[in-house]
């Protein structure tokens, strides 16, 4: 592995609060200093640095995406912890973590680690979640310290919400116990059977079963009110794929509160509403649905505010064979590791101002801190040498992905912030070819 010099970048590092022109080098798989334009140049000719040019590029921490599904074990023909790490590092992403939802569930230190063994062939880091419940069916807890010793990074039931109040305060206490934060899904299973889409005027027109926004922000009042009779303990909440106005609220209010609650927003939901659907497409069904407009706005102004923590892609692939169905019969769920930088530039910094710094933030610092992840997120002396190189202004068509499955319906759009450098653990990766290029 030989060093690397990164010369004339404009680095967006939020976690050391820094946002100017800098250089990088990069030694033995660390960042082993971080200096002023040219400042590094001595050092780097000592180490016989291979010099890569950033000049009029953002240089920052490689992308974190806490809420990923990469299928294996047993759904390999949608995708392989190899195939979506690979279009994970097209889109930026150095560190993805691994939702529970397999055949079978990962609710046992032994899956948990098979998903991290070298054999997976993963192109960055994978950090499992593992299952909150034995089976994810919201009855018995899983052993959550032999799931943290054996790497998982949080607990969750994903798809399946937890829905009865002592087993949602059982898993909180035990999370606080071990140092796992408890991520749900925030929906009442109860009132949306057969749900297919967003409830409203469009769902009546269309003749499909919609799912209300109280379905979503009822469960987050609940475990609201769960977490504050811990007020005194260090239990974690997280809201997984936040969807709605209200339950965005029902967060802003607990963390004005004090209480220990994190949330994240995908990319779909900031970039799309209900209208997308248009003549049934499923590549435009998910769950939780496409909103409306005042909630996809809604949205935008807590990415804005801080009140979201971070940026999330849900990536979650499905065979074609499976969305070419019926609206109803058809499975949740887009693509979106290599889409995720150019929605986000797109509609939150192109179309509504946030700063680009806010937008790395999401992507970095931000779900780092949500899920504590110490050694990720930053470029700071000593961290990993993750990192992407990216231009924000720069366009590129969403053509071809490295995912095996397809199901995004931003396939041919033409989006900013092209992605020329990946680097993972001092390694180069090219993700050029799946960015249009």
């Amino acid at each position: 592995m030989s060093a690397i010099l990164i010369r004339g970048g404009r680095l967006i590092d939020p976690a050391a609060g820094i946002d100017a022109t800098r250089d990088l080098l990069l030694e033995q798989g660390l960042v082993a200093a971080v200096g002023a334009p040219g400042a590094l140049d001595a050092a780097a000719r000592e180490r016989h640095a291979t010099a890569l040019d950033a000049t009029g590029r953002v240089v920052a921490p490689g992308f974190i995406d806490i809420h990923v599904h990469l299928r294996e074990p047993g759904q390999a023909y949608k995708e392989t912890i190899a195939s979506g790490t690979r279009a994970a590092a097209a889109g930026g992403f150095t560190t993805v973590c691994a939702m529970p939802n397999t055949t079978p569930v990962n609710d046992s230190p032994e899956i948990t680690r098979w998903m991290q063994a070298p054999e997976r062939n993963a192109a960055i880091r994978v950090l499992p979640i593992a299952a909150a419940t034995r089976g994810s069916m919201g009855e018995q807890l899983t052993d959550y310290a032999a799931l943290k010793a054996a790497g998982a990074v949080a607990i969750s039931d994903d798809g399946k919400p937890i829905l009865g109040d002592a087993i949602m305060r059982d898993a909180l206490a035990l999370g606080a116990r071990v140092g796992l934060p408890v991520i749900q899904h925030a929906e009442n299973t109860d009132c949306t059977h057969g749900a297919s889409m967003n409830l409203g005027a469009l769902s009546f027109r269309l003749g499909l079963r919609g799912m209300s926004v109280e379905a979503e922000s009822s469960i987050v009042e609940r475990d609201i009110a769960l977490l504050a009779t811990m007020r005194d303990t260090p239990a974690h909440l997280h809201v997984a794929h936040l969807s709605t106005a209200a339950a965005l609220d029902a967060v802003r209010r607990a963390k004005a509160e004090g209480l220990r609650v994190t949330c994240e927003v995908a990319p779909h939901h900031f970039a799309l509403t209900e209208q997308a659907i248009g003549d049934y497409d499923t590549h435009a069904k998910m769950n939780p649905p496409l909103r409306s407009e005042q909630d996809r706005l809604a949205l935008i102004a807590g990415l804005a505010d801080g009140t979201v923590d971070a940026i999330a892609t849900d990536h979650a692939p499905h065979a074609p064979h499976e969305k070419e169905q019926e609206f109803e019969r058809t499975p949740n769920g887009i693509t979106g590791l290599e889409t995720a930088l150019g929605l986000s530039l797109q509609t939150l910094h192109h179309e509504h101002n946030i700063p680009l710094a806010r937008i790395v933030e999401l992507l970095t610092s931000g779900p780092a801190r949500v899920l504590h992840l110490a050694q990720c997120g930053s470029l700071i002396k000593g961290r990993p040498a993750d990192l992407v190189i990216f231009s924000p202004d720069e366009t590129w068509t969403y053509a071809t992905s490295h995912s095996l499955s397809k199901n995004s319906p931003f396939l041919g759009w033409d989006l900013p912030g092209r992605v020329y450098a990946t680097i993972f653990g001092g390694w180069v990766l090219d993700p050029a070819k799946s960015a249009g290029a």
